[in-house]
């Protein structure tokens, strides 16, 4: 997987006549070379960074009292202690830090591809892009090769990421299993970290998951708020699992005891109906565009309030491409449907002058034959018609 991975990227490198990619998200240098540290932490602190040369191993500065945990894999053919220059860690000194760091990334540069001064950068402060201009490099968008490389999953990939959706499905079936009147949503949210973390998931993005009239409009997050029966309890997982791969899959269920509602019904069966149509759009060659465009159409009374986009990619966390909706079809990403892209196609149906609001996501992959879903979670059958 590592090695596929890698090459995927080195792939990208040599079509845009790159001399590589410096990467400082940590999960493009996980997808790049298989390392993680303190990955969380790193998202806000730019404490180690990666250079991918368009041939041959990666070079892995990491932060420095940590050198030793990426020591054993076979994709790094060079390990040194980061040059750290954030205002954090450096302080007033950061402009002289800058230096050291430039002088020698760009040493490693022109050792592993002599010649080639184009390069690119995922997340670069403009102290460092400046830096390496003036010693005499191009530098073009970085993000834009690792999101390429990472749409599409090999067999080692899928096999991570169905791993994933398998604790993530055990940690929603906890949560089925605890919801009753009188938990909180916060204490409803936290048996999905719990099962997470216990069965070797990392961490989850957001904390998305409201009740009742919480749930319309959509985007609060998870507070103390206490459950009632007959309500609706909508999520959105977004899950970091086993091996780094996410799980991203909405539900919306009904807390009993009691009747769902006519009501509730009519707005699960919108959001059921969409997902199922807007599944079957993904076949190989198809544009993103085009997809859009016959996409199901939103009932007139949900449009205001409707999810922000119809599908994005997924693979390490959310990722290109993403997919508009037909009545803004030119918003979604230029490209093609590819076999062995996966994607969550998504729902969200709640009115402007209504009290409730339904959550659905599916996680499917692109096969040649068409769309096949990943995720398994069942549906509430007391909601379908």
């Amino acid at each position: 997987m590592r090695a596929y991975r890698l090459g995927r990227v080195q792939q990208m490198l040599r079509d845009r006549d790159l001399a590589g990619v410096l990467l400082y998200d940590p999960i493009n240098v996980r997808y790049a070379n298989g390392s993680s540290n303190m990955q969380v932490w790193m998202l806000h602190n730019q404490h180690r960074y990666c250079w991918v040369p368009v041939e041959g191993k990666t070079v892995l500065f990491d932060y420095p009292p940590a050198v030793h945990l990426a020591e054993h894999l076979e994709t790094i053919g060079d390990i040194r202690p980061a040059r750290i220059w954030t205002y954090f860690s450096a302080g007033d000194r950061y402009d002289e830090r800058v230096v050291t760091w430039a002088d020698e990334l760009a040493g490693v540069i022109r050792e592993t591809n002599p010649g080639n001064t184009r390069i690119a950068a995922d997340h670069l402060d403009i102290l460092g892009g400046k830096a390496l201009e003036e010693r005499g490099f191009s530098i073009h968008n970085g993000q834009e090769v690792m999101e390429r490389a990472r749409s599409i999953k090999n067999s080692d990939e899928l096999a991570a990421m169905l791993s994933s959706i398998s604790v993530c499905e055990a940690g929603m079936a906890k949560m089925q299993q605890e919801l009753r009147p009188g938990i909180t949503e916060n204490q409803l949210w936290s048996h999905l970290h719990q099962v997470n973390i216990a069965m070797g998931g990392e961490w989850i993005e957001t904390r998305l998951l409201a009740s009742g009239g919480r749930t319309n409009p959509w985007f609060r997050e998870s507070s103390d708020r206490v459950i009632r029966a007959g309500e609706l309890v909508a999520f959105d997982t977004d899950l970091i699992g086993p091996f780094g791969y996410c799980s991203d899959i909405s539900r919306t269920w009904f807390c009993g005891p009691g009747k769902t509602s006519d009501e509730q019904k009519r707005l699960y069966n919108y959001a059921y109906e969409q997902i199922q149509a807007n599944i079957e759009e993904f076949r190989p060659g198809r544009t993103f565009e085009d997809i859009a465009r016959s996409s199901w159409r939103i009932p007139n009374e949900f449009v205001a309030r409707r999810y922000g986009s119809m599908t994005h990619g997924v693979g390490m966390a959310d990722e290109w491409p993403l997919v508009t909706f037909s009545d803004n079809a030119e918003r979604s990403s230029p490209g093609i449907v590819e076999s062995g892209m996966t994607v969550c196609v998504e729902s969200y149906i709640g009115a402007e002058d209504g009290v409730e609001g339904v959550k659905l996501e599916e996680q499917i992959l692109v096969t040649d034959k068409g769309p096949q879903r990943l995720s398994t979670y069942p549906y509430e059958h007391d909601l379908l018609n």
